[in-house]
């Protein structure tokens, strides 16, 4: 098998297994009060010092376009769970915090969609198999543009 028929099977096995495992946990997903988009939106903020960023950098770690990403953050700070600040560093550009009514939501869901996580990856490859999983995953992202 060539490299390019052994890299194209590979990228549909990781892109298939990617929608299956996605699709089981959005059937599962915990809340009703935030959809998956939102507490991906809320778990990348989490993961920023201060809990906040710039808008551009914040649609640089979602699967949606920058206009979509932006919809949902206005929606999400009409709800009170972000913040929209003005960047210093860019007139035209915004930065977004996580509000700490945000955060106790994020948390509160995070709990029981790890839980979903565990069952889901946890319950179909041991340990070693997940570490190897990650670091496959990581490598991959190493040679990509965008985190």
């Amino acid at each position: 098998m060539s490299q390019r028929t052994e890299a194209v099977a590979a990228w549909e096995s990781l892109f298939r297994a990617q929608v299956s495992v996605m699709r089981t946990l959005a059937a599962e997903f915990p809340s009703r009060e935030i959809s998956l988009n939102e507490y991906d939106v809320m778990f990348s903020l989490s993961r920023q010092p201060g809990r906040r960023s710039r808008l551009r950098e914040l649609t640089r770690h979602m699967l949606l376009t920058q206009p979509s990403v932006s919809r949902l953050v206005d929606r999400m700070c009409a709800r009170g769970l972000l913040e929209k600040e003005h960047d210093p560093d860019d007139g035209r550009g915004a930065v977004i915090v996580l509000t700490d009514a945000g955060y106790a939501l994020f948390r509160e869901v995070a709990v029981s969609h790890m839980d979903s996580i565990t069952r889901r990856v946890g319950g179909a490859l041991d340990s070693s198999e997940m570490a190897q999983l990650a670091a496959l995953c990581d490598k991959l992202r190493g040679n990509g543009t965008t985190a």
